[in-house]
């Protein structure tokens, strides 16, 4: 007789293995090799030391990506942005039924709850036509919605979450 008890454990160790390489599932953050550019604080200390994580350009590229191509009452013409989804970042660090503290560099900040993102729309852009966004260009982190996309994408409210220079996130609870 066959005995598959070796067999369900090989299995569930190649299911377990794989599923501890993908980001959010029992993994730790990557090392931060390169400038902090995106501070994450308010998250739970027993999973983030000090309830913190601080994000270098790599550890965002290593994240899920969108690209959203639109205009902006800011820029001139369509451009093509990439970055992070709101979503899939909040999904990463296991953040749900929050709302967010958007802070910029110079201090500006805004509330968005998290319940008002979609799959890839906002997204937190580092790229704007394939390049990086420097500082006196509204980088290196620009929340973009598909302004173009719709009305709801074109009103105070998300005018006013449209963050440029944003440098860090607050997590409420």
């Amino acid at each position: 007789m066959f005995d598959r008890g070796w067999l369900r454990a090989g299995v569930l160790g190649l299911v377990t293995a794989a599923l501890s390489t993908m980001p959010g599932f029992g993994q730790t953050l990557p090392q931060r090799t390169g400038p902090t550019i995106l501070t994450i604080t308010g998250l739970d200390p027993d999973a983030h030391p000090g309830g913190a994580v601080a994000f270098d350009l790599a550890m965002l590229k290593a994240m899920p990506q969108a690209t959203i191509k639109t205009s902006s009452i800011w820029t001139e013409g369509p451009h093509s942005f990439s970055g992070v989804p709101m979503a899939a970042l909040a999904e990463y660090l296991h953040v749900t039924d929050a709302t967010v503290r958007l802070h910029a560099i110079n201090d500006y900040s805004v509330d968005m709850p998290l319940s008002e993102t979609e799959d890839d729309a906002p997204i937190l852009a580092y790229e704007m036509d394939g390049a990086p966004m420097p500082v006196r260009d509204k980088g290196p982190i620009w929340i973009i919605y598909p302004y173009d996309a719709g009305a709801e994408y074109r009103s105070d409210t998300v005018y006013s979450r449209s963050v440029w220079q944003l440098d860090r996130i607050d997590i409420l609870r």
